[in-house]
């Protein structure tokens, strides 16, 4: 029994080892608006605040990299999500939050 222990020991010693840290998504370079919001050089996640009366949300994108307009998924199918390329804009009545990336 004390065989099987030690050869299994290294074993556990690996299990228990820290990974290596996560990383960070890249930064984008240049702007992102939505609505009347501006964020420079954004990166991460970003709500999408519609507004009362219906009228839709403006998003443009002036990074370089894509953005992605994360839909609600309470819908049966959920809707598609919206993917800006670099420059692009649009206006949107639906979606949760924009990420960039």
């Amino acid at each position: 029994m004390r065989r099987i222990n030690r050869l299994l020991t290294p074993l556990a010693k690996a299990a228990t080892r820290t990974s290596a840290t996560p990383t960070q998504p890249a930064t984008a370079s240049g702007f992102l608006t939505i609505g009347s919001t501006t964020y420079i050089n954004p990166t991460g996640t970003y709500p999408l605040f519609h507004a009362a009366d219906g009228t839709p949300t403006p998003i443009i994108n002036d990074t370089d990299h894509p953005l992605t307009i994360i839909t609600e998924s309470d819908h049966s199918p959920p809707p598609a999500d919206l993917i800006l390329a670099p420059g692009e804009r649009t206006e949107t009545r639906r979606g949760d939050c924009v990420q960039v990336g």
